[in-house]
């Protein structure tokens, strides 16, 4: 399998989840490689606890997951992104 690019997995964050905005940062090298640190902003996530939005994070990801040796998640609903960003 090819690596993992931060744009690959954005585009396919943006579409699989229809989220609004989708930022990606590999931090392997922080970590070991495969690492990854999400902020994804999708009104699929209203309603939903932090576990069912990361599942529907590693689920959109699909087979790049098993590639994948650190994810760290944050999962926002447009209107908490918008609360975060009120007064910047």
């Amino acid at each position: 399998m090819a690596e993992l690019s931060a744009e690959a997995l954005r585009e396919k964050l943006e579409r699989r989840l229809g989220a609004e905005h989708v930022e990606v940062e590999s931090t392997s090298g922080e970590r070991c490689a495969g690492s990854f640190r999400l902020l994804v902003v999708s009104a699929i996530f209203r309603g939903k606890g932090l576990l069912q939005r990361h599942r529907l994070v590693n689920e959109a990801l699909g087979e790049e997951l098993e590639q994948i040796h650190a994810l760290e998640q944050r999962t926002l609903t447009p209107e908490q992104w918008a609360d975060e960003h009120k007064f910047a």
